[in-house]
């Protein structure tokens, strides 16, 4: 294992640290502007992390903030390994993970692997001719004969996956816009060029990557076309009803095979580093799940996974949750999953559920019950709802090109409310931000809430805190007992410790017959429970019994 300096206090050595952890995620253009242009930077980071020190979490996962154009707000990235100047410089983020690390906290950066901006230099060579050193490193495909794209792929965010370049005289493949070209990792050498990036952020000493969109780095070979999907199978868990993407079964665009020896290539360059981790983001309408499996059974592959399950539209019920729970348990194996009810790309779940003040806590203790690691996306731990952001004040380009049907996701990346100062919230000192701050998200700001016993804020502290203080919430196995009735019930078991978690997630008292043996409320969990009562509704039950 290869020894590395990483800057600040050193963390315990522990290279499971990963396994049941709790994660926040910061999407920087919108947690704290320290330099008033309006928009979110390295540094407003490095000013909050107490608060995140605070809430009790093990890692936070920053959102893109390398050089990019910035049509897809740092996901079109023009040079990996430097920091976008509206975000700060390499000496700002050297000075983040100093300072994480001195307060124990552990940091992971977002990776897109997939697929660059066209601006890059090397989508700029490849595009220039068919014979030059890059030309194989982005997918070129020629036209059918009458001149139409090389097949019926979609892109997610609308149209066909191809554009036409007049230089190449060929089709480029883009899942995304048209201005984020994919990567060819049939390409050995792309993989040698990705794998050396990975490598310049683990010597800057990062504990880790997000990998965006990590079904997506092989498409097949032949470039067969997708077959159609039934209808009774669409759903919007990836992408909005009004866009056709949801119409095909992508088994050729992405979800390949090949993808599996790719991530063996990376995981091994992790162990290099010792205690790192990789947390893929499996993006699939269908087989999210059985992907999250695959890519995560073993040793030798992507540490864990998320799939959109839990950040779907779905009726946040007791049979859902069931279903969701009973599918994990059936296609897991050894794997491992990482949850998420919101982040940057969803709508709150706050809104997105329709919960009310009650839900939020119980919907939090939940999350953070669940066999698996967390990921907690900044200001849920307030209660934040989905913010209504106008036309005019749109920058999402997935939301312009959908509206009104579907207003992007904009909602979910306003401010951070830090005050309940109006305008901005302690979010900036510029006369307009990036994004509008929601004015009802005021009375919700961390001041408000930070000496609050009873605020939601401090709710989530104690149940992170909960989380941590039981090994079978961290590691154990997960066994569903009831679906429901509205109540949600399951058991959490790590060597001799035995847990039973029930929720009631209807607005009315449920009974609920205790499992066989002795079972005592738990005196540290964040609700008080009578065992011989009905579950209050909005409320839970957490329970030992000893073995």
């Amino acid at each position: 294992m290869m020894q590395v300096f990483r800057p600040g206090a050193e963390l315990p050595d522990d290279k499971d640290w990963w396994r049941g952890a709790v994660i926040y995620q910061i999407y920087p253009r919108s947690f704290q502007d320290s330099n008033g242009d309006g928009i979110g930077d390295l540094a407003g980071i490095i000013h909050r992390l107490e608060h995140i020190k605070q809430l009790g979490v093990d890692a936070i996962w920053i959102s893109p903030f390398f050089r990019s154009p910035m049509l897809d707000f740092g996901y079109d990235i023009s040079n990996y390994c430097d920091v976008e100047p509206i975000f700060g410089s390499l000496g700002d983020f050297d000075a983040l993970i100093s300072r994480a690390h001195d307060l124990g906290i552990r940091v992971l950066i977002d990776l897109v692997l997939s697929h660059t901006s066209n601006q890059h230099p090397w989508f700029q060579e490849s595009q220039n001719s068919r014979d030059n050193h890059k030309s194989d490193w982005y997918v070129w495909a020629d036209p059918k004969p009458d001149g139409t794209p090389p097949n019926n792929w979609l892109s997610i965010f609308g149209g066909s996956a191809w554009e036409w370049s007049g230089d190449r005289m060929q089709y480029f493949l883009h899942n995304f816009l048209k201005e984020q070209p994919d990567l060819n990792l049939h390409n050995p050498e792309v993989q040698d060029a990705l794998l050396g990036i990975v490598r310049f952020w683990l010597e800057r000493g990062v504990d880790g990557f997000r990998l965006d969109t990590v079904n997506f780095y092989f498409h097949d070979s032949q470039l067969r076309d997708n077959p159609a999907l039934d209808p009774a199978r669409r759903n919007a868990t990836i992408a909005p009803e009004v866009n056709p993407y949801n119409w095909q079964d992508h088994l050729y665009s992405k979800n390949q095979p090949e993808n599996l020896a790719f991530l063996k290539r990376l995981r091994s360059l992790m162990d290099e580093y010792g205690a790192t981790t990789l947390v893929g983001e499996i993006g699939d309408g269908q087989y999210g799940m059985q992907l999250q499996a695959a890519y995560t059974e073993g040793d030798d592959k992507v540490h864990m996974c998320y799939a959109f399950d839990l950040l779907s539209g779905n009726e946040p019920s007791a049979e859902f949750f069931g279903q969701v729970l009973r599918t994990h348990e059936r296609e897991i194996g050894d794997g491992w999953a990482c949850w998420a009810f919101s982040n940057h790309d969803v709508t709150r779940h706050a809104s997105r559920w329709a919960l009310g003040e009650e839900q939020r806590a119980l919907f939090a203790s939940i999350l953070l019950s669940l066999q698996g690691s967390v990921c907690l996306y900044q200001g849920e731990e307030l209660g934040l709802t989905e913010a209504y952001v106008a036309f005019e004040d749109l920058q999402d380009p997935y939301g312009i090109r959908f509206w009104p049907k579907f207003k992007g996701r904009d909602g979910c990346r306003t401010p951070m409310p830090w005050t309940s100062d109006y305008p901005h919230g302690g979010f900036s000192s510029h006369e307009k931000p990036w994004l509008p701050m929601a004015a009802e998200h005021l009375s919700k700001a961390v001041a408000v809430q930070e000496n609050d016993d009873e605020s939601l804020l401090a709710f989530y502290r104690r149940m992170v805190a909960f989380r941590h203080a039981r090994p079978a919430l961290e590691r154990g196995s997960l066994t569903v007992v009831r679906d429901s009735d509205g109540v949600l019930a399951f058991l959490r078991v790590q060597g001799d410790e035995r847990l039973l978690c029930a929720f009631n997630m209807s607005a009315e008292p449920r009974d609920f017959t205790l499992p066989e043996g002795d079972w005592v409320a738990d005196p540290e969990a964040p609700y008080k429970a009578d065992l011989s009562q009905p579950i209050a509704p909005f409320s839970a039950v957490f329970a030992q019994q000893s073995v």
